[in-house]
């Protein structure tokens, strides 16, 4: 998440504090507001609102703890941050009780107040972002449809709305779980082809007779278990769209037949003497490099070329910004309902987890997850402990969140950079051009750290 900027509202009864943190935080880009006490504050924060307020613990005429139980009454997701002596455990803890998001302790360390505030807002940001998305959810988009308002699936709905009247044979491709036959599906809805069948054939899940039957049909006794004729997905799917999912693994031996039917409009059932013409759209999906396929012999390029006419690349989930919270909320939803759970959303917390993983399996992963998590959850909205250990944070960041250190398991920072650098690679399968653009390195210096390992 890029550095966000914002209104801060100091309230400190020194003087010299609160003109030494406004010259500080303002040059930093943050518009900053004083107040010397909490009547003050109280009456600057009805007037004009603020993103984050940090306030002295002790003040004439009440203190920090009493501004922040103040401001939660009024403003419940407002951060407050509370300046409080160095080493003073109990009252921390008060502060945290009062409402309060996070302290700060004296002496005041500018540098590391800037990163407390940055984080801070980015909580605010985030909490607004999921506030936004339940009210899309809530809007009662369809279950099911192409959701997302990321650029990349802007770009793919807008390809959509222009292809969808054309009859050319369209070639999805994307990873696995990213939503392929939602694509082809929204094409047909908004093709004039929407009110005859939508088929679909998944080429890799049948065997290789087996397919060629549900394809293209069999007449009866045209092997030992046809008693009957049967039409084929190319004439089940007459006057509307087939697609042909998984493309990549149909067997070599049937990709010439395969072929022939889309230039010739016609099928031949198995066992049958005849041509059938046939009118529908075909639409294929791949999450395989067609190119190298052709290349290992294991694809044929003039059936390549057949049908990847209009090429269309659908996105990964980590590609896809804040789509993920909204997916997530919609899934959520869903299995509420369908659980009779009373799960209203995700924390602040699960969010950002969500978000900082990489969903190797995509959408179909997260659809998945979110329905372990809803189905295991006892609390209102889903947190950290909802979710699988691969997206929990590792015991250590535990220990320094919760301000519990055990020097016995203290290691060097070379080595904690190394194990974070092993972490984010295990994360993305090893793709070290990912890794370094997680970890803001080039990949030279992620090369020389992986040497220096």
């Amino acid at each position: 998440m890029s550095e966000t900027l914002g209104r801060i509202l100091v309230v400190d009864d020194d003087q010299g504090m609160r003109e030494l943190l406004q010259e500080d935080l303002g040059r930093r880009g943050h518009q900053v507001l004083t107040a010397a006490n909490v009547s003050a504050a109280l009456e600057h924060f009805q007037k004009n609102p603020v993103d984050v307020v940090l306030t002295d613990l002790n003040m004439p005429g009440g203190g920090g703890i009493e501004l922040c139980q103040a401001l939660h009454q009024r403003a419940p997701d407002l951060p407050v941050l509370i300046i409080t002596a160095f080493g003073s455990l109990d009252t921390a803890i008060a502060a945290l009780r009062a409402g309060a998001h996070d302290f700060v302790t004296k002496p005041i360390d500018l540098d590391l107040l800037a990163l407390t505030l940055r984080r801070a807002l980015e909580h605010c940001q985030l909490r607004n972002d999921l506030r936004q998305l339940q009210d899309e959810v809530r809007r009662n988009r369809r279950e099911g449809s192409l959701l997302g308002d990321s650029l990349a699936m802007l770009e793919i709905r807008d390809l959509i709305a222009r292809l969808a009247e054309l009859e050319s044979s369209i070639l999805l491709h994307g990873e696995s779980g990213t939503g392929k036959e939602l694509v082809a599906k929204a094409l047909h809805d908004q093709s004039s082809r929407h009110t005859a069948p939508f088929v679909a054939i998944n080429c890799a899940a049948l065997p290789e007779t087996l397919l060629e039957s549900e394809l293209f049909g069999h007449e009866k006794g045209a092997f030992t278990d046809a008693r009957t004729a049967r039409q084929g997905l190319f004439l089940q799917a007459a006057g509307g769209t087939l697609l042909l999912d998984e493309i990549g693994e149909l067997p070599l031996s049937l990709q010439p037949k395969l072929l022939r039917a889309l230039e010739e409009r016609t099928v031949r059932p198995l066992g049958g003497t005849r041509e059938i013409p046939f009118d529908v759209r075909i639409i294929a999906a791949t999450h395989r490099d067609l190119g190298e396929a052709i290349q290992a012999g294991t694809f044929r390029e003039d059936l390549y070329y057949r049908l990847n006419v209009i090429a269309i690349d659908i996105p990964p989930l980590r590609e896809r910004g804040n789509d993920i919270l909204l997916l997530a909320e919609v899934f959520i939803a869903e299995f509420a309902r369908r659980l009779d759970k009373p799960v209203k959303g995700l924390s602040e917390a699960a969010a950002s987890r969500l978000l900082s993983y990489s969903w190797p399996g995509n959408v179909r992963e997260l659809r998945n997850l979110m329905e372990r998590a809803v189905a295991l959850s006892r609390h209102p909205r889903l947190g950290i402990e909802d979710l699988p250990a691969k997206l929990q944070p590792s015991a250590a960041a535990d220990q320094l969140t919760n301000g519990i250190i055990n020097t016995n398991n203290l290691v060097s920072l070379e080595e904690m950079d190394q194990r974070y650098i092993r972490h984010v690679l295990e994360a993305v399968s090893g793709n070290r051009s990912l890794a370094a653009k997680i970890l803001g390195i080039d990949r030279k210096t992620l090369y020389r750290k992986l040497k220096e390992a």
